[in-house]
């Protein structure tokens, strides 16, 4: 009888130790699945992050931050954010009642006014303009002289037509 218990207890503890063992089999698969699929996913989201960072130089190309040249012009005026100042004394023409007065258009819906700008280097810029409802595009050259004063000129522009 203590010979058979004994017996039993062998062929339960095997049992539970192939159970165990098979059962590690499987988990350790599935978490080598797992580990494959979220390298998949970290190497995908590398290339999404080079990708974007590229993109970003790209952009930033045409500007004034990162063209050391057309940063050298301004070298002798003790600026230290040229970009920031034109756009500021840019954005002061808004100020006037009235529509902008490098807008070349009336507003229609309410006063055109400058909104966001890009200043590509020493001479020109990009602004975008609307009027809450109508909106455009102008190319202007600037000056930017040794009294800190700031000359506009409008080059280019454009209203978008509306499609309702």
């Amino acid at each position: 009888m203590k010979k058979n218990i004994f017996l039993y207890l062998f062929v339960f503890a095997a049992l539970i130790a192939l159970y165990l063992v098979v059962n590690g089999g499987k988990m350790e698969q599935r978490n080598m699945e797992e580990i494959k699929k979220l390298n998949t996913e970290v190497t995908q989201l590398k290339d999404s992050i080079k990708t974007a960072q590229l993109r970003i130089l790209d952009m930033q190309y045409f500007s004034l931050e990162n063209n050391d040249d057309a940063l050298a012009y301004y070298e002798h005026l003790d600026l230290k954010n040229p970009t920031r100042y034109i756009e500021d004394k840019l954005l002061e023409t808004n100020e006037k009642k009235g529509d902008n007065p490098l807008i070349p258009y009336e507003g229609m819906n309410s006063d055109f006014k400058i909104n966001k700008i890009k200043v590509l280097n020493h001479r020109w810029l990009l602004a975008d303009f609307s009027d809450g409802q109508y909106w455009g595009d102008l190319v202007i050259k600037y000056e930017l002289k040794d009294d800190l004063s700031v000359d506009f000129t409008l080059i280019e522009h454009l209203l978008y037509s509306r499609n309702n």
